[in-house]
Order: C-alpha cells, then structure tokens, then sequence
C-alpha cells in the first residue's frame, strides 16, 4: 500500500516562513522510509490541506499520514485537521488517513533552543554568566 506523509503547516503571509516546510520536507522524506512527502498549509498559502490531500492521492497514496508541523495541540489540531479528514473522506472512499502527534514537549526541541540561544548570544557579544 502507498503511503505519504503530507507535512502541514499553519502558513504565513512571510513567503519565506512557507519555504521552510518545503525544506523540512526535504529532510523528511530523505530521513524517513515514506514513500513521498507532500506540504499542505492551513491557512494563507496554497496548496491548502484539501488540494495536498489530493495531491498525495494523485501520485497514488492509498493511506497519508497527516504530520502537524505545530507546537502543540491546539485548536487546529484538535478540530480543524479532524474536519479537514472527514471532508477529503467524503471524497476519496477507501483512503486511510491517520493524524500524527505535533512536535509537543520534547527535550530535542529544548536542545535546539538552547543551540539558537547560543548563537544569537554570539551573535550579540552578550554572555548569561558574566
């Protein structure tokens, strides 16, 4: 069975905001066993979640893994991709569809945050302990 993985995101009117999950897709789909991996936004930019659903079908996905590249679970997880699901349901009979977990607390997450915050104090000349 062909499976996606479409990475969606809340979407910016900062084109290069969008670009960045182009880019996460990228390292997705070479780090990962999916077969391809699509980008959706939710708001804002296209292709919006319905036209990257249809996307993953045109290139012959019979199951999508939708990944919220968000935070947390807030309203547009816990609501809105559910809806979205059920109205590309109503239109691809038979598709599997499963909704991933958002990134959420995790100490990778804080480790990157710590990197970033290293580089903007080198960046600055400020130093925490001085």
């Amino acid at each position: 069975m062909k499976t996606a993985v479409l990475l969606i995101s809340h979407g910016s009117r900062v084109a290069e905001a969008n670009e960045s999950l182009n880019k996460i897709a990228d390292m997705v789909q070479e780090m990962s066993s999916a077969e391809f991996v699509e980008v959706a936004f939710r708001e804002r930019q296209q292709p919006d979640i319905q036209a990257g659903i249809d996307a993953c079908v045109a290139r012959g996905a019979q199951r999508i893994l939708l990944y919220p590249y968000f935070l947390f679970a807030g309203a547009h997880v816990l609501r809105d991709l559910p809806d979205e699901m059920a109205r590309a349901g109503q239109r691809h009979r038979g598709l599997e569809m499963v909704l991933g977990k958002p990134l959420g607390v995790d100490r990778r997450l804080a480790e990157v945050v710590c990197t970033r915050i290293g580089e903007t104090l080198a960046d600055s000349g400020w130093e925490l302990k001085e």
